[in-house]
């Protein structure tokens, strides 16, 4: 992330938490030279920035395999986000309920500007679906999470969000335009948008998203079940019904219909 133009932050802060979201699930432990190809940042900063983080917790660095780890300081940071979000408890039992008719998973995301993260999963007793990390970040193209999430923001910011990739790749702005398209579609249709198999062609993910935000976040259900259990036309008659159903009656114990 290029802070040159930010004026308004706080810039040796800003470089900090740069360093911290170098690091994902995918990514768990980073050399130093691999966190300065990643930030960008000049080699004696970036040290005395991993030497405050290290001495804060948030980091550590292990002689073992001479990389810099997340500290679990960052996983007690985590609690009072995770605490505030009541929606994870009113959800867990109607998940759960269809995570195990389906032999699925159910997932919870929550979204704020170009972030969708995982905030709750559920995973059916006979499960086979790979189950992420809560945290991890859900990809907003080539997910049905993803592109229900979009489906709730205005033509503004999906024009906003869609400018610049038609500038760096045209092709890819049109495949997306077309997959916006066809979720938009489904969701006047049947309720729900899908995944078509983008990003992992082995399941298949439909997706519903709450009709109004909480807090200024909004909060997206999603179903993943095999392509090989899938038969006829399961998502319309049986799965996609029952998501909307609990989407439904999380937003009823909520208070947040319209």
């Amino acid at each position: 992330m290029s802070l040159d133009n930010k004026t308004n932050l706080v810039s040796a802060l800003a470089r900090g938490i740069g360093i911290l979201r170098c690091f994902t699930p995918l990514s768990r432990e980073l050399s130093g030279r691999e966190l300065m190809e990643l930030t960008g940042l000049p080699k004696p900063t970036l040290f005395r920035l991993l030497d405050t983080l290290c001495e804060l917790g948030l980091l550590r660095y292990s002689e073992r395999i001479s990389k810099y780890l997340p500290g679990i300081v960052l996983l007690n940071m985590a609690a009072p986000v995770l605490a505030r979000m009541t929606i994870r408890q009113l959800a867990r039992p109607f998940m759960e309920d269809l995570a195990n008719h389906i032999n699925g998973q159910i997932q919870l995301s929550v979204g704020s500007g170009l972030n969708l993260v995982y905030a709750e999963l559920a995973q059916g007793r006979q499960s086979q679906v790979f189950r992420p990390e809560i945290g991890m970040r859900v990809s907003l193209s080539r997910t049905a999470s993803g592109r229900a999430y979009m489906s709730t923001w205005s033509e503004q910011r999906r024009e906003e969000f869609l400018d610049p990739l038609r500038k760096r790749d045209a092709e890819r702005a049109r495949w997306l335009e077309s997959r916006l398209a066809d979720a938009a579609s489904d969701l006047r249709e049947h309720g729900f948008c899908r995944s078509h198999g983008d990003l992992h062609r082995e399941i298949l993910t439909i997706a519903v998203p709450m009709k109004k935000p909480l807090d200024d976040e909004t909060w997206v259900f999603a179903a993943s079940v095999p392509v090989f259990s899938v038969q006829g036309n399961l998502f319309e008659t049986d799965l996609g019904p029952r998501l909307s159903t609990v989407v439904r009656s999380v937003e009823a114990a909520l208070g947040n219909i319209s």
